[in-house]
């Protein structure tokens, strides 16, 4: 789906509102500020919903957000303030649902009227919030890397490669939005954003105020349940990601790295250190004239073709063993069951493991994952960058004997909402994946979901 197509589904969820309470109730006071109404509260409470799916993703994106901010921070004499944004990442996933509740509640409370002064208010804030958000996101494709965004006088020509936090996630992983158009549909958000702050009296207001604060707290409490449900005890229940359940992993990263390996250079742009000026001309004209651009004076790009088939994550799929060895082809091409513990971070440290998260091992995984090995399925574990000493403690905690792989913590995120979490694959395919609190015996897993793959 695209932005334009959401947009449209939008517009006639609006119309169809602005007309029942224009008919029906008859409680329009004016026509075009109850459409901004209905459409700007329809449009939060979609974007609420699909974040409400995963909220773990929206953390994640903050935490992307504050390593960013305490990097921008240091480098710009504000020293003091870096320490502040690794604090505020630690509760990252209670902010998350915050802001997914929040907004689903003010697309609500936009849609029935509720307390107008105090809407427009919070309206306006939000969308002021997230404009200047996806604002600086834009604009850092305009920092070259190892610059800082406030010193202005190194900016150059946009690259989308400069960018730290290239998707914003206003909508989750259901539609990623470029973070130009992001900044610009939050600009456009400020017009409604403007009118209800200095007209709230005009916003139309539905049924009576005690059924409006009861609709608008009860859907609070069902967002809360329902976010929570999607990560604290269980998945979410769709899944939006690569990684998805029935994903041939194999066959789609295959796809992919083919499709870059047939990218094109079309030609190169060329950029003066001196004053600037901008070169573009194709491989055959550079090929001619490539001695009058040495690179002492000239900044040289590649200009190349668009891949059959846009890169996810799977391309980005690799974990290491403790010699360095990618293991990612042997596992995507193994016939039998593997079964894979991710965990994109160990909680604690060496001699000091987080005791409630070795439960989670020792209790809700290992036995199912001993009872697979004596079936003869493969089991493997895989984290982010840790040290081999680090492992081996950890392993000794959970009494593991199985391998630890390593890998990307952002690429281990998007497999699996869960920490730890498991995924049953066959031969490069995604068979199942579980909560560690909702992991299944391994009679259930064997009969649910081995024996009836294999009969297929």
């Amino acid at each position: 789906m695209t932005l334009t197509t959401l947009l449209l589904y939008i517009g006639i969820a609006a119309l169809s509102l602005t007309a029942l309470t224009q008919v029906f109730l008859r409680a329009t006071r004016s026509l075009p500020v109850s459409l901004l109404q209905n459409f700007a509260g329809a449009l939060f409470i979609f974007s609420g919903y699909v974040k409400a799916i995963d909220p773990l993703g929206t953390a994640y994106k903050m935490e992307q957000y504050f390593a960013e901010f305490e990097a921008t921070a240091a480098g710009a004499g504000a020293g003091f303030l870096a320490p502040v944004f690794p604090a505020l990442s630690e509760y990252s996933a209670g902010f998350s649902v915050t802001m997914i509740v929040l907004e689903i509640m003010l697309g609500l409370m936009l849609v029935v009227g509720a307390k107008p002064k105090l809407t427009s208010w919070l309206f306006f804030t939000i969308v002021a919030f997230f404009t200047a958000l996806t604002g600086y996101t834009y604009l850092t494709g305009y920092v070259p890397a190892g610059e800082n965004f406030f010193t202005f006088a190194s900016w150059g020509e946009y690259a989308e490669s400069n960018m730290k936090v290239t998707d914003c996630g206003c909508f989750g992983d259901f539609l990623k939005l470029e973070p130009r158009t992001s900044f610009l549909k939050d600009v456009a958000l400020l017009v409604p954003a403007l009118v209800f702050l200095f007209a709230p009296r005009r916003m139309h207001q539905v049924f009576s105020p005690g059924v409006r604060s009861a609709l608008v707290l009860g859907t609070g409490a069902l967002a809360v349940f329902y976010c929570l449900s999607n990560f604290v005890w269980d998945l979410p229940g769709q899944d939006f990601r690569p990684f998805k359940v029935g994903t041939d992993v194999a066959a789609v990263k295959q796809a992919e790295m083919d499709a870059t390996a047939n990218v094109q250079v079309l030609g190169y742009v060329a950029t003066s250190k001196a004053d600037g000026q901008v070169v573009k001309m194709s491989t055959e004209d550079f090929l001619k004239v490539y001695k009058d651009y040495p690179e002492t004076e000239w900044d040289l790009e590649q200009y190349k073709s668009e891949p059959t088939i846009l890169p996810t994550k799977i391309s980005e799929f690799e974990v290491t063993d403790g010699e360095g060895h990618n293991v990612i082809p042997e596992l995507l091409a193994n016939p039998g069951y593997t079964f894979i513990i991710v965990a994109y971070k160990l909680k604690g440290e060496p001699g000091a493991w987080d005791a409630d998260y070795l439960a989670d091992w020792r209790d809700d995984i290992q036995p199912v994952v001993e009872q697979a090995r004596s079936a003869g399925h493969d089991v493997v574990a895989m984290t982010k960058l840790t040290s081999d000493a680090a492992l081996e403690d950890f392993r000794q905690a959970v009494g593991a004997d199985y391998p630890f792989y390593r890998g990307d913590d952002i690429l281990l995120k998007t497999i699996i909402r869960s920490n730890p979490g498991v995924v049953l694959m066959k031969q490069g395919v995604i068979v199942n994946k579980w909560h560690h609190s909702k992991l299944p015996s391994f009679s259930d897993i064997a009969s649910r979901d081995i024996l009836a793959s294999s009969s297929k």
